[in-house]
């Protein structure tokens, strides 16, 4: 059950995030369910969905993206209320109670009757026609083993992740999001199974962990560069 003071507690980094964005945020009226489309995507290619060859389901990666698409979520709610951080709890506590059936396209469909990759699509059709079911995404969190206590543990992890991003140059493109052979996100993975995300300063840890091992694979990228430029060149024998 997702428990009041996780939502608040959710609602407000979010907030926070998007200013750090952008401070004018809620004047910019970003299109926040066009990003719930293409993670949605991006979800539906971590589960797999190819029915012309094997493909193995990438569980960390597509519960990943749920909590991408939560952050988007979350902001969609946040500008609804004009970035009222408590209008947004109340409705999203009021969304959460709505029913376990989507009307969409003409049709009443039981979200309990899709299977994980038709609850990902149902998702992005929703947020096409600017729409959000609490209810389908709580749905999809059972599909992908999660519960809104490790939803909440892994958002604060990306909510750490996106302002690392932002700090060391996201926004002006010099950040590098693969690093040391992996992407950022797979490295916020790693990490988290290393700290204890009971721990008060989890969210300090985190920051420091991605820190530092940004720092040391960044370094030992421009360590070869610069070991390559003062190679001595060796003449070609004629």
């Amino acid at each position: 059950m997702l428990k009041e003071t996780q939502a608040k507690t959710m609602l407000e980094m979010q907030a926070a995030m998007n200013a750090k964005v952008n401070p004018q945020w809620v004047e910019a009226a970003y299109p926040y369910l066009r990003a719930v489309v293409i993670e949605g995507a991006e979800a539906i290619e971590h589960h797999g969905w190819k029915w012309w060859k094997k493909q193995d389901c990438d569980l960390e990666q597509l519960q990943m993206e749920l909590v991408d698409i939560w952050h988007f979520t979350l902001s969609h709610l946040l500008l609804e209320t004009g970035g009222d951080n408590t209008a947004a709890l109340a409705n999203l506590l009021t969304l959460k109670n709505d029913s376990a059936m989507v009307n969409f396209d003409g049709q009443s469909i039981a979200i309990n009757s899709l299977d994980a990759v038709s609850k990902l699509e149902l998702c992005i059709g929703l947020a096409c026609a600017k729409r959000v079911s609490i209810p389908l995404f709580e749905a999809l969190l059972v599909d992908c083993e999660m519960n809104w206590n490790e939803l909440f543990c892994q958002y604060v992890g990306k909510n750490v992740l996106n302002f690392f991003r932002q700090d060391h140059g996201y926004k002006d493109g010099t950040y590098q999001k693969l690093w040391d052979g992996k992407e950022d996100n797979e490295h916020l993975v790693e990490v988290m199974t290393e700290l204890d995300s009971d721990h008060t300063d989890f969210r300090n840890l985190l920051y420091k962990s991605l820190k530092e091992r940004y720092q040391r694979a960044t370094k030992q990228e421009d360590d070869q560069i610069k070991q390559l430029q003062e190679a001595p060149v060796v003449p070609r024998e004629s």
